[in-house]
């Protein structure tokens, strides 16, 4: 049987996600880099396709560590639904985890101000945004595969990200410390909102490893 193809855009999600009938890809969080690792996908060699990671919060009552499991993913005038089986399928996993299923949004550059994210709110109706589930979700259109996405929240609605943070990556998704380093040092008032990031970040991953197990082999996908 084919694996499924998880979609990541951190190595820590990639490592997550990886396990048995699993094959995990990461792009260090640039939906460009995803484009093109995908495109070379020729046949794709996979079964389904599942977006899973960390992402935004876009809906006020969502905490860090909430789980959401997409119903679609909004980017721009697009939609692209999930596979309303696998969601699911998914959702009777995670159970224990208390995941709602929402939309979720997809964009090409990092929604860091709560303004915008309250205005991406309004717009889409999505509960969570990251920058690869709508690449992996047309990825998967375009090869008539399932698609799916688990994303958790990191950063809440009301949350501001330092711009620098968002930047602060390897191409191969592993964080970049130096860069870190050197904008702190630049700008120390950065400390307050890295440190709230760090908390953040550290319950969101932790709920994602917990969900791991969860979801077995296949990540989940009949």
């Amino acid at each position: 049987m084919l694996p499924v193809l998880a979609v990541t855009g951190l190595a820590k999600e990639a490592r997550l996600a990886a396990g048995p009938g699993v094959i995990a890809i990461g792009a260090g969080g640039d939906p460009r880099r995803l484009r093109a690792l995908l495109e070379v996908r020729v046949p794709p060699e996979c079964r389904a396709v599942v977006s899973i990671g960390i992402a935004g919060g876009l809906a006020s009552d969502l905490a860090a560590g909430d789980v959401v499991v997409a119903t679609e993913i909004v980017a721009g005038d697009r939609s692209y639904p999930a596979d309303r089986a696998v969601a699911d399928a998914l959702m009777a996993r995670l159970a224990a985890s208390g995941s709602v299923l929402a939309a979720v949004a997809g964009v090409e550059t990092a929604i860091l101000a709560p303004t915008d994210k309250a205005s991406l709110h309004a717009r889409t109706g999505a509960v969570a945004v990251d920058m690869e589930s709508h690449v992996a979700a047309a990825f998967a259109a375009r090869h008539g595969l399932p698609f799916a996405a688990i994303r958790v929240i990191c950063d809440p609605a009301k949350r501001a990200i330092p711009a620098f943070a968002a930047q602060a990556l390897k191409p191969n998704g592993e964080p970049d410390i130096v860069a870190v380093l050197m904008a702190i040092l630049r700008d120390p008032r950065q400390i307050g909102p890295l440190m709230h990031l760090a908390r953040d970040s550290g319950r969101a991953f932790a709920v994602l490893k917990r969900c791991r197990p969860l979801l077995g082999a296949s990540l989940g996908v009949p």
